[in-house]
Parts: C-alpha cells; structure tokens; sequence
C-alpha cells in the first residue's frame, strides 16, 4: 500500500456555488489533476468512479465502466495515487480513506511530515556550512 505521496500539486482556484459536481470539480483542480490534454475529462470520471466505489477496483473494472482504455486509466491512477488519494489493495485501486475528508487529512499529515524532514536537513546542511 502507497502511503505517501510522490508528487502533489496545490492550485489556488475560487470555490464554486453549492452543487455537488462542481465541488468535486474544483477539489479535482485544486488537486492539479486536470490538464489541457484531458479534452474528455477522463482524469476527473475516474476519480468519481472511485469516490463512489465501495469496493477496491481493478483498472479493467474501471476502464470498462467509464469506457476508457486500460492505458489511459493506468495513467490517470498512477496521478492519483501519486498525489496520495488512491490506494493500491492487492491489484485493485481504491480512496485511501473511507471517505474524501480523512484522505485529505492523511495527505495533510504527509506534507507536514515532510517539511519537518526538510527542516531538519536544512538544519544539518546549515551547520556543515556554518550558517
């Protein structure tokens, strides 16, 4: 199981009105998980499907309900578990968590754990170079 991220994107994007598509929609944006490339939003069916998966899924499973090839969703879950919302159980994929607020949750531990890494290597290279 992937628990910690490998590359995340944070985008500043304005919240939208109260519908639950565009919610979903922009947490996806804020995520950097769209690009220009995804003319049909592959990326973003995904991650619903997944949301609303009870189960872990395995890329063909995926791939046949959104009518996608099995290459282009390989390709969009191995975005979304790099950024740390997808779990690979097995050879299935699933949320990380139960539900959106504690996968966040748990991205968030993360981060901060990786910027306490940092600072304290940053405190090691300072010392060698007597700052």
């Amino acid at each position: 199981m992937i628990t910690r991220f490998k590359r995340l994107t944070l985008v500043k994007v304005r919240i939208p009105d109260d519908n639950l598509n565009s919610e979903v929609q922009w947490f996806s944006e804020s995520f950097g998980l769209f690009s220009q490339r995804d003319k049909d939003k592959s990326c973003f069916r995904l991650f619903i499907a997944l949301l609303q998966a009870k189960r872990p899924m395995s890329s063909n499973e995926l791939a046949y309900k959104l009518n996608l090839s099995r290459a282009t969703v390989i390709h969009h879950l191995n975005k979304l578990i790099s950024c740390g919302l997808i779990i690979i159980e097995g050879n299935k994929y699933i949320l990380r968590e139960k539900n959106l607020e504690l996968s966040l949750k748990r991205i968030k531990e993360d981060l901060i754990s990786t910027f306490e890494e940092m600072e304290a290597e940053a405190k090691r290279i300072d010392k060698k170079l007597k700052n």
